[in-house]
């Protein structure tokens, strides 16, 4: 991923809403009383009140803003269990196995016997092309949208998120405010009073989502893929050049160069 690609994104959306300059308020004391805490929320811990997090909700909610759960169906996967892990077989994808930028390659796969006896219900899950996932335990609130249909199914820890109106939001867009400072700290706010982060879905589905202009959203889509389509061209060049290295030494700089030729002038 082209990281000024992304900055850029990242820079245009926060202009749009007015909140290039925002700085969160380090105020520690935020007094309410029983029908502005707990009444509304069900949170005693005072962490959950602070100025910080009134502030970015207030502010995004002096544009056009929607919930989550008006915006994207949730679909929660599975928890197959440990026993049902090998070291070959249907790859399974973990919190740890990616970030906003891609996957990595997943040290756990399913067993081919428990991927048959539950194919049906596995192959629905397999995310299919603009599906965002999203974290909800560990590493909470981390986004990333497919850009194909994938053979693979995710813990249950990896929300699926799917777009109800892509004329009203784009996938690219709301993966790119997932993971920027409007939702990483309602993540923060939500998560935040437990020992072991977790992210309920009910708290999720009320996560606050800037609705900017559709055209911005566009172009904001169209800086990211040039992002990814440049991280693309960088590792297939990185690829080209580690094949290259290996034929001259099996086979002579001659057909590396060869090699190198026919495939950069893709």
């Amino acid at each position: 991923m082209s990281l000024s690609k992304y900055s850029q994104a990242e820079s245009l959306l926060l202009e749009t809403l007015g909140l290039e300059n925002f700085e969160p308020s380090e105020e520690a004391v935020n007094i309410k009383n029983f029908s502005e805490s707990f009444g509304t929320s069900g949170r005693l811990d005072a962490e959950y009140y602070q100025v910080k997090y009134e502030d970015i909700t207030s502010s995004i909610k002096k544009s056009n803003y929607d919930i989550l759960n008006n915006l994207v169906t949730i679909t929660k996967s599975i928890e197959p269990g440990s026993v049902n892990y090998d070291d070959e077989g249907l790859p399974f994808i973990r919190v740890a196995d990616y970030d906003k930028f891609g996957f990595s390659t997943p040290d756990k796969y399913l067993k081919d016997s428990f991927v048959k006896d539950n194919k049906d219900r596995l192959n629905k899950l397999k995310p299919k092309k603009e599906t965002i996932l999203f974290t909800k335990d560990g590493s909470v609130g981390n986004a990333y949208m497919l850009r194909k249909d994938e053979n693979f199914v995710t813990s249950g820890a990896i929300l699926h998120l799917i777009i109800k109106d892509k004329t009203r939001l784009l996938p690219e867009y709301l993966t790119l405010v997932l993971n920027s400072q409007l939702v990483q700290m309602q993540a923060e706010r939500d998560a935040g009073g437990s020992i072991i982060l977790h992210w309920r879905v009910s708290e999720i589905e009320n996560v606050v989502i800037p609705i900017i202009d559709f055209s911005i959203q566009q172009q904001i889509a169209s800086l990211i893929e040039e992002g990814f389509s440049l991280k693309s061209e960088s590792e297939r060049l990185l690829e080209v050049a580690k094949t290259a290295v290996e034929m001259a030494i099996e086979e002579g700089e001659e057909k590396a160069m060869e090699f190198i030729d026919k495939n950069i002038g893709n």
